[in-house]
């Protein structure tokens, strides 16, 4: 009676201890970048990577409103300038030496300008040299798995929460149980891969856009700029549970972040996982259905 006394007051004072330990994420709720009803544009730059993807975005549509209502405009002039009823007798003329040059260099122009930014920036964005720390993501039906390189030992699994267990302060179909967690202003550097199927590993706030491919590694990167949450995606239909695969992202200050691997090593495995989803067939059977 006393052993059994004495191993429930050493498991409830580690239960104690765990949850008044305090929350090394807790700067991430400041700041919340996730999709809102009626978004127009890309959500707000979280990175000098997505800032610069923004940029060019603007940068090109304006240039493609200009040329748009350029013609818009010569058309309506032309087809009231030129009607029938103002020419009864129609012109034969078949060249026009300077509107033919002006018509050939002004696009020219045009294309120069938008591929000198466009090149700076696929050079920008294959940069992945000198990271301060490496995340081999993988993706599986239905859930991401998340290897920090530069921490042995931590390799955990991130699993959306189901519609029935959402709490207040979480996302519908973007919280997971297990984020991502990544220290602010360093050059982070993913490999991503696929352990079945495609899959897209899509943070749109963050500049990151990288197909995960079985048997194949691609690399992508960001430099985080403000702590806060933010939310990606698998934007690859990757069978039942495509819309199961949300990717949340905690980024937190230096010291937050040693403080996190720590706990993260003594609390996190990959067996503490939760089912895939919520699915409409016995999760024995998701392997038959899945492509």
């Amino acid at each position: 009676m006393l052993v059994l006394t004495a191993i429930f007051l050493v498991q409830a004072h580690g239960a104690w201890a765990q949850s008044s330990a305090p929350n090394p994420t807790a700067a991430a709720n400041q700041y919340v970048d996730a999709p809102h009803d009626w978004q127009m544009w890309f959500p707000a730059a979280g990175s000098p990577m997505q800032a610069r993807i923004d940029w060019l975005m603007k940068y090109v549509l304006w240039i493609m409103a200009g040329v748009v209502g350029f013609v818009a405009l010569l058309m309506g002039y032309v087809m009231v300038r030129f009607r029938a009823s103002r020419n009864p007798k129609a012109s034969k003329t078949t060249h026009n030496t300077l509107i033919e040059i002006v018509w050939i260099v002004v696009p020219c122009l045009i294309l120069v300008a938008i591929i000198v930014p466009s090149i700076n920036l696929i050079y920008y964005e294959a940069d992945t040299g000198n990271p301060y720390m490496t995340v081999t993501v993988t993706g599986h039906q239905w859930y991401w798995e998340y290897k920090y390189n530069s921490v042995p030992g931590l390799d955990y699994t991130s699993y959306m929460i189901p519609d029935d267990e959402i709490k207040p302060g979480e996302i519908r179909r973007l919280s997971v149980d297990h984020p991502m967690v990544l220290p602010v202003g360093k050059k982070i550097r993913f490999v991503i891969t696929s352990a079945d199927v495609l899959h897209g590993f899509y943070l749109p706030s963050l500049g990151v856009q990288k197909y995960a491919i079985p048997g194949t590694e691609l690399t992508s990167w960001t430099t985080i700029t403000k702590p806060g949450t933010y939310y990606g995606q698998c934007n690859q239909i990757c069978g039942l549970g495509h819309d199961s695969m949300p990717i949340e992202i905690k980024a937190v200050p230096m010291k937050d972040y040693l403080a996190w691997t720590k706990q993260a090593l003594a609390n996190y495995t990959q067996n503490d996982a939760r089912p895939p989803l919520s699915s409409p067939m016995p999760r024995n059977q998701l392997a038959d259905a899945t492509p």
